[in-house]
């Protein structure tokens, strides 16, 4: 391994910069606040020779998948990005990406979806297309988006599956932070070149793409692409392995922090894992055995793995980002909920389920402490209401 360059960047500048190393064939898109920064950087790379890359601005976002769907078929390692509302005007084309088992990375830069307008971080973009078939990959800080990203394009490839790297927007995105870059000859040797087994610019070997597929034979192609999110778990763990192996920094399907000895947990995806990290290291120092469980991979959702992470554990409270909309609990907390209703008898029932941020509200220290006390209170007893909006004044 060359020696890694360390830089401060914000998140946006270092998905862009994993862009550059990537060299994708084609980078379709449409600009967004927050998002809107990555591709402009990247369309910089573009203008001053230092990619290959053949740059398709459009109309519109849904133009932008679609751009990125037809480089794909043809064979074009391909990424874009973007953000709330064009994720929103891209949902159509995202299904198509993913049935067609199209390994586009996308760079998705979480933000509040409208109305009322709003710019600012919050999760309901991403979970609103959690079911349209890609794997989705939680960035906690500005090297976690960078690792992810070149991560990512190894996945989607081996998968056969498009990928979204989030983070979360101007907390990370706009947030300037400590940076290890790899060298230009590390991260292309681990990207490696793109050699698509099926794609419609080989006359060798003649595909349909995008075929009408009715009663007779629709199931089991949907059953054969579930079967394909189901798989890319250990394609997931195998690509984290060989980054942890060349590189030193670890990955995995989530991560665990002071867990050992732990009897209350809080789950949190994104930014605000590292602002509980803060709140563990001090309720650590005073005795109280509390831990995070920090879900990097929300789909394909490692339902098995999570649940016995919070094995033995006396109270959990799952931090949603956005909510279900009067599904009872948020997204997050609904799908850590139904793994511990399968994991084996004695598991813990006692999960708390807190809203928080919506549109960019601010997560503080004593909000997550006031979550551990009512966790430490839950532990031995004492009702606690099922869902609570942290922070909102009722």
């Amino acid at each position: 391994m060359d020696k890694t360059n360390i830089v401060a960047r914000t998140g946006n500048e270092a998905m862009a910069e994993a862009m550059r190393q990537i060299n994708p064939d084609v980078v379709a898109a449409y600009p967004i606040t927050p998002a809107t920064e990555v591709v402009q950087i990247f369309a910089g790379y573009v203008a001053d020779g230092l990619v290959k890359t053949e740059f398709v601005p459009v109309e519109s976002e849904h133009s932008a998948m679609s751009a990125c769907i037809g480089s794909a078929a043809a064979g074009g390692r391909t990424m874009t990005g973007t953000s709330s509302q064009g994720l929103a005007l891209m949902a159509e084309m995202l299904y198509i990406a993913a049935g067609l088992r199209l390994p586009i990375v996308m760079a998705d830069v979480n933000r509040a979806l409208s109305s009322p307008i709003n710019i600012h971080c919050d999760h309901s973009d991403t979970m609103m297309v959690k079911e349209s078939g890609w794997i989705q990959i939680f960035s906690e800080n500005c090297q976690e988006a960078y690792d992810n990203m070149l991560q990512a394009i190894r996945i989607a490839e081996k998968a056969k599956l498009p990928v979204m790297v989030t983070t979360d927007g101007f907390i990370i995105s706009h947030g300037m932070e400590r940076l290890e870059i790899l060298s230009d000859a590390d991260a292309k040797a681990f990207v490696g070149e793109y050699k698509p087994e099926y794609y419609l610019l080989n006359f060798e070997k003649p595909i349909t793409v995008g075929a009408l597929d009715l009663t007779d034979y629709y199931f089991e192609h949907k059953r054969q692409q579930i079967e394909a999110i189901k798989d890319s778990k250990q394609i997931i763990l195998d690509v984290a392995g060989e980054f942890g192996a060349k590189f030193g920094r670890e990955y995995g399907l989530f991560e665990k922090y002071k867990m050992d000895g732990a009897e209350i947990v809080i789950v949190a995806m994104g930014s605000t894992a590292g602002t509980a990290k803060v709140v563990v290291d001090g309720l650590r120092s005073k005795g109280v055995k509390a831990g995070l469980v920090k879900p990097r991979i929300f789909r394909p959702f490692p339902k098995e793995e999570l649940a016995e992470s919070l094995k033995g554990m006396k109270a959990i409270a799952v931090m949603d980002r956005s909510d279900s909309m009067n599904a009872q609990e948020g997204p997050l907390a609904l799908e850590i909920k139904a793994a511990l209703y399968d994991a084996p008898a004695g598991s813990c029932r006692t999960v708390l389920s807190y809203i928080y941020g919506l549109g960019g509200r601010e997560i503080k220290l004593e909000d997550i402490e006031l979550v551990y006390n009512d966790l430490s209170e839950a532990s031995k007893g004492k009702a606690k209401p099922k869902v609570s909006y942290l922070g909102v004044r009722e």
